[in-house]
Parts: C-alpha cells; structure tokens; sequence
C-alpha cells in the first residue's frame, strides 16, 4: 500500500446527476430554478477536509458539477487521472432512483478508463436498507468496481477519501445503523461558479435537521435518514446564513428539512431569524416544509411570519379520508385543511401542497372529485402533483416486492410523474390522464385569477412568478416545475443506450423545430398571463389617488400627461400619505405607460385576441378583404404594445 506522501494531487469531482427524458436525452436546462442540496453538502465536506489538512501532503482540489445545468466533463476526468502522482474520484452524489439509470452509465463509463468512483443517495441507501443483500442493479455497479455508499458520511468522508487516496475503496460502506450527529457537522457550502448557472443568484437551500418521527409507508426518510431528528445547532444554521448573505448576497432559502417544524432547536432558529432580520437588518426569506399539523404548534406561526418565511411546503397528500389511512398518514385531518390553509394565510405565508394521485382507492372520477375539492374548498396557493410511486427504500416498496408485484424495471421512470406498478381500479392511460387533469384544472386561468384575487398586494408578483412558472413547466415542458429550468438543451451525443444518435444535420433539424415550438408556447403562455394580471392586478392607494389626481390634472390642461404631471401629482398625494415616497423615474415611467393606455383597461383582453383569431381567419380565407382595413389593424397593433409595454415594466418594476 502507497503513503500519502507518494501522491501530490486527488481531484474530488462531485457530480449530481440528471435523469433522461422519455426520449432519452439527458434533462438538462440553460438555467436551473433549485440547487442542489446534496451538492452543497459534499462541496462543504469536501472543501472542510482540504482546509483541515487531515490529508496532507496530499492536496485536494473539488469539482462540483450539477448536470441538470452543465455537462459532465467525462474526458476532463479521465485526464485528470494519471496515478501515482496525479489522481481523480467521480464521486455521484444525492442519486435518487429516477437519476440511477444515468448515474449507473457516467459510472460504468467513467470505470471503463479505471477512474475510481463512488455513488451515493437515496436509491442505493434506501436498497440496502430494506434489501440488506443488495439488488441487480447495485451488483452490476459493485461487480464493475463502483463503490456503493449507503447512508449519511459526515465525520466518515475523510476517511473515504483516504481510502480513495490509498487504492483501498471498499465495495460497500454501510453507514445506515448509525446515523451521524449533525449539531457541529460542516454545514453546507455554496459553489459560487455553480450558483451562477442558475435563474436566482441570491437563492439556496439548507438542511436545518435531517429524519422524520412520522410513518408514512411511501416515504424513504424514515428508512434512509432515521425516525429520530437529528439537527444542525442554532449557532452554525445563524452563522452559515449570516456568511453567505455578507460573501454571495444570498437572501432567499430552502430549507430542504422533510419536517422543519419536528426541527427541536425551530423556535431558537426563528429567534436568531427574527434577531437576523430586526436589528442587523439582513432580509432574509425562507421556504420550509411541514405535516398539516404544524400550524397548531404555539407561536409556530407568528414567529415563522417574523423570522421572514414566506412560503410552506405542506404534504397534504390527498383530501380523501380512506387514502391518508392507507398511507399511515395518520395525523392527517382532511376535514381540517381548509381551517390550516387560511391560518397560514393569515399569518402571510402562501401555501404550496402535495397532493399524491394513485392510493388504491382512488378511480379516474374520485381523482377529478377530489381535485375539484382541493381548488374550491381547501384553496392553497399552490400545488405539487405526484403519481404513487414504490420508491426503493419505501414500505410500499418492499411490500410490493415480497408480494411479487410485478414492477417497472425502468428506474428512471421512478420520477412521480409515470405509472410503475399496477393500479387496482385504473390502468395506466387513465392513471396518467388523471395526473395530467389534476395540473391542467389547478393552474388553469380560472383558478389562477381567483388564487390571486384573494392573494394580499405585497405577495401578489412573488405568487405570481410562481404560478407563471409552473403554468409554464405543465403547458410547454409537459413535466414536473422541479424537473424544468430556462430553456431546454439536449445534447445529441449524451443519449441513453438503446436510443439510435441522430446525426448532426437530424439532430439540427430536430431542434429547430422543438425550439420553435417552446418559443411559440412561451409567447402564447405571456399573453395568457397577460389576460390574468390584467384580472387580478391590485391597485395600491397611491396608484388610486394618483390616477384621480392625474386625471384632473389632464382634464384641465386639455393634453397628455407628462412626467412631470405625474411628479406633481405623487407630491400632492403624499402630502396625505406621509409614509409613501416619491417613485423613481421607471416606476413613473410605469405610471405614465398606465395612465396612457393600461389605466383605462378592462379587466381582459379578450377582444384583443378575438381581433387577432378573426384576422387569422380571414388572411387564410379572405385575404384581400383582411388587408382593405389597415388602420384597424394598426390600432388594435398598437393597443397590443401599449399593454405589453404595461405588461413587462410591471414585471420588471414590480410597482403595483
């Protein structure tokens, strides 16, 4: 066995994962919405070890790459493993069952040139602990030299890492008996050329405490992370955020907790917040998750409304009594929803659920009942979608396997977005038709001008972000929000096996006319939004006053209005509003363009597009007839741009 000494050099890469798309390209996006959290984990561990020096001489240079943004640098790695003195691990972090199938091939791919590699996450642990012996397709890796790593590696990776260093990998670490203690463990840390690649630059994501003391027999947290929470202290959570607000500017977190609210140390957290918050004035924001039952929790509300969350995660699962039982979700009360959801509303938090679709009882027709139920009664803001899935790690899983159920062999269909096991009262047509009904009636436009109809001014442009977002993912990517990002790619050589490479000029061909489409749709989708925030937009006081005070202002002077009418006209107004300042020259900008056109609007567009649809027609049928009217078309073109130019400086400036 070689020393330490002998070696100079180990590149650690870490590399997340993607999974493929039906046709087997690989999902991967310009931008990404939500990092990843794993990612930051390992980064943070790995990076905690170089600092220490705990395996000098031997210096440790980290790669954090997130395929579902970039490409894995497969030939980089390979260069860059050149023993003795020079040497390389792929270490696949975070793989959760739908990403095996691709992380299996960058592995095997990655041993054929004798690279070390090493893969981890929920599908590999959640085998291993209800299957101890391991499974097909966790032989095929170890059999090939892939080291499988199972459960959580705070206070182990130094010592991977030198069996890395050392040519001593095991086949299997099992480290799921005794999960590590999280109080002082190296918090997460953010990759600043990473963070770069995705839509947000002041967004990340934390893990405050890891398990769940519930027993939900679809789950994998229990079996992979343990009943027993186990949390970061108060002091290193404050400390991390502190660092990355003041070094990267980052505001807005995830807190990726499966529970937060069964976090011990939660109210000491939400004090440091507040204190964060109140006195040194960083304005943070935060997402968290929690069961149904949290709102109850005294002063779990208030203090999260201080400590400046501004969105919950809540896993309602269904609104069906028979199926929250049959899941073991016990302190689930359907009947108690509505009463949750407006708590949380009235505490200024919007409200984002999952909702699985496929229990056992359910049928094509109770599916459409319940969602129906869950958009007119419950109301949330927002809503995830899933189809029951057996994730490997899961009872559900385990069960089905020892009753010899006959499941999907295709892991990346694993994703809660296809059927992977029979269903005992649907097949699978009407099980996806069922799933895909459940997206299309909660963002239809209808209920997305009522959701923002009751949702209060000062939320109104984050929820609406939101809802364009995932009204975006359903409508032009036909995929989940959290598997999107801005602007697909696909890369022509990085097909699964099994699917024929397109050559270069096919493959051209193929794109174009995939991009046209995704272009057609996103300006399709705009106007549709248009339509609803011309329904929905709330007028602020000022705006009110100004346009009374402005239109008094033109009556008298028999002209249009100009900037400085409209400076005129803020400084009389704030004369009665003390507390509102004068706006800046976009935002009257975004007045002026208010007054001239969008001021006078009706609340829909609907007469724009019926013009539009009925001069299409009469270009295909009658031409001639269409073109003897060109002023009409150009005063109806010029209404359009007058409100997309309302439209877009109300999204830049936010200033309703």
């Amino acid at each position: 066995m070689k020393s330490l000494a002998s070696r100079s050099i180990l590149h650690v890469y870490l590399i997340k994962p993607s999974k493929y798309d039906d046709e087997g390209y690989v999902i991967r996006h310009w931008r990404g919405i939500v990092p990843s959290n794993t990612l930051a984990c390992l980064y943070g561990l790995t990076e905690h070890v170089r600092e220490s020096g705990a395996l000098a001489p031997l210096e440790l240079r980290v790669h954090a790459v997130d395929e579902t943004v970039s490409k894995v640098p497969l030939r980089k790695i390979v260069r860059s493993h050149r023993p003795p003195r020079e040497r390389a691990v792929a270490c696949l972090v975070g793989v959760q069952s739908n990403q095996f199938e691709r992380a299996a091939d960058i592995a095997l791919a990655l041993r054929r040139q004798s690279v070390p590699v090493m893969i981890g996450g929920f599908h590999v642990s959640g085998m291993l602990a209800m299957f101890p012996d391991g499974s097909p397709e966790i032989r095929r890796l170890t059999d090939a030299g892939v080291s499988v790593v199972a459960g959580e590696i705070e206070g182990r990776w130094t010592e991977l890492l030198r069996d890395v260093a050392e040519d001593r990998l095991q086949s299997v670490y099992r480290f799921l008996e005794e999960p590590p203690d999280l109080w002082d463990a190296p918090p997460p840390r953010v990759h600043a050329h990473l963070l770069r690649r995705f839509l947000s630059a002041d967004y990340a994501t934390l893990d405050c405490s890891r398990g769940c003391p519930f027993r939900c027999s679809f789950c994998t947290i229990i079996n992979v992370q343990g009943r027993k929470m186990r949390c970061r202290s108060p002091e290193c959570v404050l400390a991390s955020i502190r660092t990355r607000y003041r070094d990267h500017g980052i505001r807005v977190y995830f807190f990726t907790d499966d529970n937060f609210a069964r976090n011990p140390v939660w109210e000491q957290i939400f004090d440091g917040l507040i204190a964060l918050r109140e006195r040194e004035g960083l304005r943070v924001e935060f997402v968290m998750q929690v069961d149904v039952a949290a709102y109850r929790i005294p002063r779990f509300l208030e203090k999260a409304a201080r400590a400046g969350c501004s969105t919950v995660f809540i896993g309602m699962e269904s609104v069906n009594p028979r199926n929250l039982a049959q899941a073991g979700k016990t302190q689930n009360r359907a009947d108690d929803y509505a009463r949750m959801i407006s708590a949380w509303r009235q505490a200024g938090i919007r409200t984002h659920v999952g909702y699985i679709i496929g229990f056992p009882d359910d049928t094509a027709e109770s599916v459409r009942e319940d969602v129906e139920r869950l958009i007119r009664e419950v109301q949330p803001d927002q809503a995830s979608f899933f189809m029951m899935v057996p994730l490997p790690g899961s009872e559900d899983h385990r069960r089905l396997v020892q009753q010899g159920v006959p499941l999907d062999p295709d892991y990346n269909k694993y994703d809660s977005c296809h059927a992977c096991m029979p269903h005992p009262r649907m097949s699978a047509a009407e099980w996806r038709e069922a799933y895909e009904h459940a997206w299309r009636e909660f963002y239809s436009l209808e209920n997305l001008k009522a959701i923002l109809s009751r949702t209060p001014p000062n939320r109104y442009w984050d929820l609406f972000l939101n809802l364009f977002w995932y009204r975006h993912s359903v409508v032009n990517e036909a995929a989940h929000p959290m598997l999107t990002g801005i602007f697909r790619l696909k890369d022509r050589t990085s097909r699964r096996p099994g699917f024929t490479r397109q050559g270069r000029v096919a493959h051209f061909a193929r794109r174009v006319r995939e991009i046209s489409r995704y272009l057609v749709g996103v300006a399709r989708l705009a106007l549709e939004m248009e339509e609803v925030w011309l329904a929905t937009r709330p007028r602020s006081e000022i705006e009110k006053r100004v346009l009374e005070e402005t239109a008094r202002v033109a009556a008298g002077l028999r002209r249009g209005v100009r900037i400085e009418d409209l400076r005129v006209a803020y400084r009389k107004v704030k004369a009665g509003l003390p507390t509102v300042e004068v706006p800046s020259r976009l935002q009257l900008a975004w007045q002026r363009v208010s007054l001239w056109h969008v001021g006078r609007l009706r609340a829909t567009r609907r007469d724009l597009t019926k013009f539009w649809l009925r001069l299409r027609w009469r270009l295909r049928h009658r031409p001639v007839k269409a073109l003897l009217r060109p002023h009409e078309i150009a005063w109806y073109a010029a209404r359009e741009f007058r409100l997309a130019v309302g439209f877009l400086l109300a999204l830049m400036t936010r200033a309703l």
